[in-house]
């Protein structure tokens, strides 16, 4: 692959790293599709945890935009078939099965902010920005972005954020819940994290990232008591838990 890199770090952890830093990690065509295969490496590889990078000074400065939005008079139903294919690797990341943390270090804008929003952790540095700038250059927001920064946000701060096209500071991010941090080095705190998540039992861990994004993903309660007591139940009778028990006998 010629625009993600992997780093296989032990343990389980994969990196995979956006690697054109001369367009400070802009996603194109091409990168969208390698991300998507390597997405699917690390479901091929079971994978405990993925971390997510760019390389050089941003995360990822958005999408390629005259590759995706320079031929205004291909037809409408074109453009959305293409953008619903694009879209697909911030999707096939948030779909693993495993937790999966973005280390965002300077801007995570449009495309970018999408890829950081798919990721179930993001780990800030002090210069991270996260840019909804979609309306500031007249475009609709695509990729997910209404529904994460919803979920994220709040509705209010979250139409406030996408109709004014603003960027959050990393102080900012962190105080509105959507990143942790700031981190003088966000690559290695996110890779300390995957180390520490990655030996949490595969079972466990899988249950534990099923439940969190149904919880998010729907209100109801009886759905998410449902995952809960049913991933309880198998959890119960590991040796650990087992071993717990026998101390209160």
């Amino acid at each position: 692959m010629s625009t993600v890199r992997t780093i296989e770090h032990g343990d389980g952890v994969r990196e995979l790293v956006l690697s054109a830093p001369e367009r400070r990690n802009a996603m194109n065509l091409e990168m969208s599709t390698e991300l998507r295969a390597a997405a699917a490496a690390c479901r091929e590889a079971g994978d405990r945890v993925v971390v997510v990078s760019g390389e050089g000074k941003a995360f990822c400065a958005g999408a390629d935009l005259p590759e995706l939005f320079g031929h205004p008079d291909r037809p409408v139903a074109q453009t959305h078939e293409l953008l619903q294919d694009y879209y697909r690797a911030f999707l096939d990341l948030r779909d693993l099965p495993v937790p999966v943390i973005a280390a965002v270090q300077g801007a995570a804008v449009g495309a970018g902010l999408n890829l950081a929003l798919s990721c179930d952790i993001r780990i800030a540095g002090h210069d991270a920005t996260f840019g909804a700038t979609f309306a500031r250059i007249g475009l609709h927001p695509g990729g997910g972005c209404t529904l994460f920064l919803v979920r994220r946000l709040g509705a209010s701060r979250a139409l406030r954020t996408l109709l004014l096209g603003e960027s959050l500071d990393a102080a900012r991010a962190v105080e509105w819940g959507l990143a942790d941090g700031p981190y003088e080095e966000p690559r290695d705190a996110a890779l300390e994290l995957a180390a520490r998540c990655a030996q949490v039992p595969d079972d466990l861990r899988g249950h534990i990232v099923a439940t969190t994004r149904l919880a998010e993903d729907t209100d109801d309660l009886d759905a998410v008591l449902a995952q809960e007591t049913w991933a309880q139940a198998v959890s119960a009778s590991s040796p650990q838990v087992q071993e717990w028990v026998d101390r209160f006998r």
